[in-house]
């Protein structure tokens, strides 16, 4: 809540740019199984256990960039990309 009271919004990526950091994306651990749940209808499952931890690259407002099986590979993705990394646990 904001001091008024009023809900706070979630801020948009052009919020974040506009703050000067329009390159900062975070890498947070997620299940197989919310990738999966997201999967467009027709598209065919991955051969992924559901619980197997893997890596999302997302901009700062949330929204998911990139999914890779480790870590490393997810902070070396972003780095190719000349954008900057924070991890979040």
């Amino acid at each position: 809540m904001t001091p008024d009271n009023q809900p706070s919004r979630p801020f948009t990526h052009e919020a974040f740019a506009a703050l000067g950091a329009p390159n900062l994306v975070y890498v947070r651990p997620i299940k197989a199984a919310e990738i999966l749940a997201d999967a467009p209808e027709g598209v065919e499952d991955f051969d992924l256990p559901p619980g197997q931890t893997l890596y999302a690259v997302c901009r700062a407002d949330g929204a998911r960039l990139a999914v890779l099986i480790d870590r490393d590979a997810a902070i070396a993705a972003a780095l190719a990309h000349e954008l900057a990394p924070v991890s979040v646990h």
